[in-house]
């Protein structure tokens, strides 16, 4: 059997994932961090994206959208602490597609730099969205 680390996704509202993974990757700032087990303890920022989590007991990635966050990542436990967590399958492209032209329509017709800086973070978290959707899709493929 495969060597194994325990992770997990909670977010504000509930628990997203709690299980055990031979590797799960994770969106960090400076960009993608492949965690394994025994890994070195390290706390980080996340950034909008998908968290995918390879169980030991299915051929396919999991996948989850986080839209920002900690992560803590000791010996045996991987903790994923997210603004906005939802699983791959609950993620929804048309909604998703809807919130980008926003949040472009926002940036073109600005009023302050606020409302700019606004519209550029749900523009990122509308894309994080939907490259988690394409993602998805791959695997699904």
């Amino acid at each position: 059997m495969a060597m194994t680390v325990h992770v997990d996704v909670v977010s504000a509202e509930e628990q997203i994932f709690s299980g055990l993974a031979e590797v799960v990757i994770v969106p960090g700032e400076m960009g993608e961090l492949g965690i394994y087990p025994r890994h070195t303890a390290l706390m980080t920022r996340i950034k909008p994206g998908a968290v995918r989590i390879k169980r030991p007991d299915q051929e396919q990635e999991e996948l989850i959208y986080v839209s920002g966050g900690m992560l803590e990542v000791q010996p045996s436990v991987v903790t994923i602490l997210a603004d906005t967590a939802i699983r791959g399958g609950d993620l929804d492209e048309a909604r998703a597609l809807e919130a980008k032209q926003a949040a472009e329509e926002a940036m073109k017709n600005r009023i302050s730099d606020l409302d700019y800086a606004q519209a550029q973070a749900e523009l990122a978290e509308a894309i994080a969205q939907l490259r988690a959707i394409q993602q998805l899709r791959k695997q699904t493929h």
